[in-house]
């Protein structure tokens, strides 16, 4: 009698969250993006939730909560019920503000369930075409030579932008005078006058200017070099291994959502990634399609986490 009543508990206790996965959704599903619409985070919510409110007919409402860097949107996400129907897109700052804010009112580990890597977009080092060095190893060269002389433009302090050059300069050996901007035009369109020298750009923010000539790419940060691009070497390739930095997006649910709902979000999400459309709507943005098991999105978390952790404290920077 006690083992079957044990078992009865055991059975109880499973079959709710199987009932939950065969059943869900019942009602409207939230996606929540902590940035302002029309931003490539809003666009994959956007494009992923209308094939989804389509596939499971029921709406799927996007939400923007913009501010504080992301701050206000995702915190919204971790405080959510994790009843499945609740979801968060962030993208690259949410490594860069867990390293650069100890002060958030969410765990940026263990607030979220991962669920999947939507995508990733290639990041480069752009210098103004009138500089003297056509690669990395001259840019260096010319970095050493006036140590703290030379400025790189970020769109603001504590950013992937900001980190990504804080990278190169540790990696390197070398020193630069960081100019903040309040956005990414002002930043790129300093680099194109020869305001500053250099910049870490995405590389659709790039690739027009470059292909006008106004514009030199350096390298790219990514582990391939980019097919549009081929003549431009990676970072690896020109003797930097650890200049590994990309842009991505992703999605997270809150911490507790059952396991079994994550599965088939996930198991979507991926079938989603693979369509002609959304491929071609991501190519436009010039994301790459990532996907994979929420685990891989959750390792790409924890990297990203302690590499702008570690960059962050070797370099002494505090971001007002």
């Amino acid at each position: 009698m006690k083992l079957i009543a044990t078992l009865s508990v055991l059975c109880a206790s499973v079959l709710p969250l199987g009932g939950q996965a065969q059943d869900y959704p019942t009602r409207p599903i939230q996606f929540i993006v902590p940035y302002t619409p029309g931003t490539t985070g809003d666009m994959l919510a956007r494009l992923l939730g209308t094939r989804i409110a389509q596939r499971w007919n029921v709406p799927v409402v996007v939400e923007n909560k913009a501010g504080a860097g992301g701050t206000i949107g995702t915190d919204a996400v971790a405080k959510a019920a994790p009843d499945g129907y609740t979801f968060g897109f962030v993208a690259t700052s949410f490594g860069t503000i867990a390293a650069t804010n100890p002060k958030l009112p969410f765990d940026p580990l263990k607030s979220f369930a991962p669920v999947a890597l939507l995508g990733t977009s290639a990041m480069t080092l752009v210098v103004n075409p009138k500089f003297p060095a056509n690669n990395v190893r001259e840019f260096v060269a010319q970095l050493k030579k006036q140590p703290g002389v030379l400025n790189y433009a970020s769109p603001g302090a504590g950013g992937s932008q900001h980190l990504a050059m804080e990278l190169f300069k540790q990696e390197t050996g070398t020193n630069m005078v960081h100019v903040t901007y309040k956005g990414s035009a002002g930043a790129l369109n300093d680099v194109v006058a020869g305001h500053v020298q250099a910049s870490v750009v995405s590389l659709q923010s790039a690739s027009v200017l470059a292909q006008s000539g106004k514009l030199r790419i350096l390298a790219v940060m990514g582990p391939e070099r980019v097919p549009a691009f081929a003549q431009v070497p990676t970072f690896v390739e020109s003797g930097y291994p650890n200049m590994l930095v990309e842009t991505w997006y992703g999605m997270l649910a809150p911490a507790g959502t059952p396991p079994a709902i994550v599965a088939k979000m996930n198991a979507e999400i991926n079938q989603l990634l693979l369509l002609p459309e959304v491929k071609e709507a991501m190519a436009k943005q010039s994301v790459d399609p990532a996907g994979g098991k929420p685990e891989r999105f959750d390792a790409l978390l924890r990297k990203e986490i302690k590499l702008w952790t570690q960059v962050v404290t070797r370099g002494k920077i505090v971001v007002e």
